[in-house]
């Protein structure tokens, strides 16, 4: 598990993926809950749910351009 989580974020970050995206990511991964509703965004989102799944692929839409 660690090798996997630590290779998807060095990934993202040499990517240029969101952060917001890499944070929710990371939580999801980890299966911590979510962050309070009012720091909630799309790209938090949308790596909190890919992370919960176990996908390490997903982040190409928040790749900063």
């Amino acid at each position: 598990m660690n090798k996997v989580y630590y290779d998807s974020i060095s990934t993202m970050e040499k990517k240029g993926v969101d952060q917001e995206y890499i944070n929710g990511w990371a939580c999801g991964f980890l299966h911590n809950p979510k962050r309070e509703e009012q720091r909630l965004n799309d790209a938090y989102n949308a790596g909190y749910d890919d992370g919960h799944a176990g996908k390490t692929d997903g982040f190409s839409a928040w790749t900063k351009k």
